[in-house]
């Protein structure tokens, strides 16, 4: 594989980079220890990650041994690459190895996929002047963060869904679970775009993708839930990515919901519909995230606590999408 110049890797020289194989899965987890605080998807995408004909994911080594690792995707018709999963040894960090393997992509991919044009990746730390010298933001939601046992929370959601629906006429019209037909109307509808996606943005566990055919074919093979509060006159939509196993426990999952639009009655009634859907079928605990307008978080964070009984994982955050243009 081609490398970086030689001005990058002065204090790099040791470093080797190849494409990752279903053989580097053991050795990749070594290095990913407490990656995420413990929420870390790789384990559960890895394989399927492998498979994916537009995604790449490169490693770094030293001495032979894997150090570090960035997934490199093409998406919005070959315009994007979509980076994401970096990680880097424990032992490694902070020695500008991330700065050098990040440098590696993307001359990987302006070699590999010339047409090209911008880089995106999505974050959750604060971002700095230093950061938007570098980056654009497109958008950005909040994260609110819970936990709780299954079994507890199946106990309450269909006391709590029928008291709510007396105190909230908009509650009585259930959330509509779309299918693959319905996705493609629905979410390539001009007013859904401009009125109710963040900033023209679908962005599916921290994945951002436009709101084009192709990247709804890519995320139609995933195993989502579309909702809409309403097919006729969209004002909420959200996606549910169904719950896989994380490394923090044995019986812990992760649950990942994305919600879209500003009425907090419709965002809270799909997110309720997403839980009681998955919920029923798991067992143990949940670490379950959900991403919003960021105005609707201090309700949303309080409805979790007064009723569902959820304890917040952390206060408010932000999950931010950036983008850079490839030189």
């Amino acid at each position: 594989m081609p490398v970086p110049s030689a001005s990058d890797l002065e204090q790099h020289s040791d470093l080797e980079f190849s494409i990752a194989t279903k053989d580097d899965f053991e050795e990749i987890m070594s290095i990913s220890k407490d990656i995420y605080g413990g929420l870390d998807y790789l384990p559960s995408r890895f394989q399927s990650w492998l498979k994916d004909q537009n995604r790449t994911i490169i490693l770094a080594r030293k001495e032979g041994k894997v150090i570090a690792l960035e997934s490199v995707c093409i998406i919005d018709e070959g315009e994007t690459v979509l980076v994401e999963g970096l990680r880097v040894a424990p032992g490694e960090r902070g020695k500008g190895v991330a700065r050098v393997l990040l440098k590696f992509c993307s001359q990987y991919i302006k070699s590999k996929y010339p047409e090209v044009k911008v880089t995106r990746l999505t974050r959750d730390d604060k971002l700095g002047p230093r950061d938007f010298q570098k980056y654009r933001l497109i958008t950005k939601q909040g994260i609110l963060l819970m936990r709780f046992c299954a079994e507890d929370l199946k106990q309450r959601l269909q006391q709590i869904l029928s008291g709510l629906i007396e105190m909230d006429a908009k509650l009585n019209s259930p959330p509509v679970l779309l299918d693959p037909n319905e996705v493609h109307r629905i979410f390539l509808n001009k007013t859904v775009i401009n009125e109710v996606l963040a900033n023209k943005t679908i962005v599916q566990d921290w994945q951002p993708f436009k709101p084009i055919h192709s990247n709804l074919e890519i995320l139609l093979k995933k195993d989502i839930d579309w909702m809409v509060d309403s097919m006729k006159h969209t004002s909420v939509a959200s996606l549910c990515t169904f719950p896989f196993h994380i490394p923090i426990g044995e019986d812990w999952y992760y649950l990942n919901i994305d919600i879209f639009g500003k009425d907090v009655s419709l965002v809270r009634s799909q997110f309720l519909a997403h839980l009681k859907r998955h919920i029923e079928n798991l067992h143990g605990h949940v670490m379950c995230q959900v991403c919003m307008d960021p105005a609707l978080w201090e309700t949303m964070a309080d409805f979790c606590k007064r009723l569902l009984e959820v304890e917040l994982v952390k206060g408010y955050t932000e999950q931010c999408v950036v983008e850079a243009d490839i030189v």
